[in-house]
């Protein structure tokens, strides 16, 4: 094949991963139920349908759902070469013509019609994560973003999951897959946001009706994601049950993700144990104040674990006393704290004695 192996090619073509064994089990099949091409490719069930829709748009395969049970038959290879052919054939002069059109751009909105996309964009929101991640979502939806969800938590991310239409006293496999996870058994509407920057918002009929004329909304905007991340903490995730949250960090560990800083001080005292910080970042009240804090924190003041203890949902505070004085510390763009961390260092109370 010219050095270029067939997933290689399909990969070129936009195929996810999964998408490539699941669409390759089916050719091998020919047409088979989704069980059985779930077994061939060690995917759920659930995600061979969502595959197959996505490749019935596309003309590789049929979803005969007008038997009982549904089947997926692949259609000849020659007809889908020929889909792609005429695709490309098509796409040519559109490109020619939006390249000298084309301008930078740092912020973008984008649409979004199909559920499978919705899913893929999120996806590939979280593998784009470096720093935080909010999200809620449908629990049916869940293991189509459970890998990615643990990558991101492997990489170090905070990840903030609501899980949603599910109740919160069923055996959910959640460990992993976030730093605190809270359940809900009312829909709610999807919610991304990673690094507040990038993220989703997709209304609960469009995932629930297949039907559904609503749309979903992918952003790349700084000034919008602070504003979804304020909406998933105020309205939604106040109102769910933690079921999950992951073990106090070894310390010590420094975190410019302010939010994952006061999560780890709060499991830190938890435990009962006390913690240090070291703080940079600058004083808000005083022009010529400092621009490190170094001291014991004796108070927390925050929402993301039980019980909460701020005074309105997105309040994140650390109370740091210091040999000059007791500073209230919070994160980017706070406004009712002393000063502004850009970075925390939590130790062990016990490392500086």
């Amino acid at each position: 094949m010219s050095g270029s192996s067939l997933e290689e090619l399909l990969g070129r073509f936009g195929f996810s991963g999964k998408e490539i064994d699941t669409y390759l089990a089916i050719l091998e099949q020919g047409e088979a139920k989704a069980s059985v091409v779930a077994d061939e490719a060690n995917v759920s069930k659930r995600h061979v349908y969502s595959v197959a829709e996505t490749l019935a748009e596309r003309g590789f395969v049929e979803v005969n759902d007008h038997v009982v049970p549904t089947t997926i038959r692949a259609n000849p290879p020659e007809s889908v070469v020929d889909t792609l052919a005429d695709d490309l054939d098509r796409m040519e002069p559109a490109l020619e013509s939006r390249f000298s059109e084309a301008a930078p751009r740092s912020e973008s909105f984008e649409v979004v019609k199909s559920r499978v996309t919705v899913i893929k964009r999120v996806a590939e929101l979280l593998d784009r994560a470096d720093v935080e991640v909010t999200l809620a979502i449908p629990h049916r939806l869940l293991d189509d973003v459970a890998a990615e969800l643990r990558d991101a938590v492997e990489r170090g991310v905070l990840v903030v999951l609501l899980v949603s239409g599910v109740d919160p006293n069923d055996d959910l496999a959640v460990d992993g897959l976030a730093s605190v996870v809270r359940a809900w058994d009312q829909p709610t509407p999807t919610i991304l946001a990673v690094d507040r920057e990038l993220g989703l918002v997709v209304p609960p009929e469009m995932l629930s009706r297949a039907n559904s004329s609503a749309r979903a909304i992918v952003f790349a905007q700084e000034q919008l994601g602070p504003v979804i991340v304020g909406s998933f903490l105020g309205n939604y995730f106040p109102m769910a049950t933690e079921i999950h949250a992951t073990d106090p960090a070894t310390l010590p560990a420094t975190y410019e993700d302010f939010r994952h800083a006061v999560l780890q001080a709060t499991l830190h005292s938890r435990t009962g144990s006390a913690v240090r910080a070291h703080v940079t970042g600058r004083s808000l009240h005083d022009d010529d104040g400092p621009t490190e804090l170094d001291g014991v924190v004796v108070d927390i003041r925050q929402s993301l674990l039980d019980p909460a203890s701020s005074s309105f949902p997105v309040e994140n505070t650390l109370v740091v006393e210091t040999d000059d004085g007791t500073y209230d510390v919070g994160g980017l763009g706070a406004f009712v704290e002393d000063f502004e961390a850009a970075a925390v260092e939590l130790r062990p109370i016990e490392s500086t004695d």
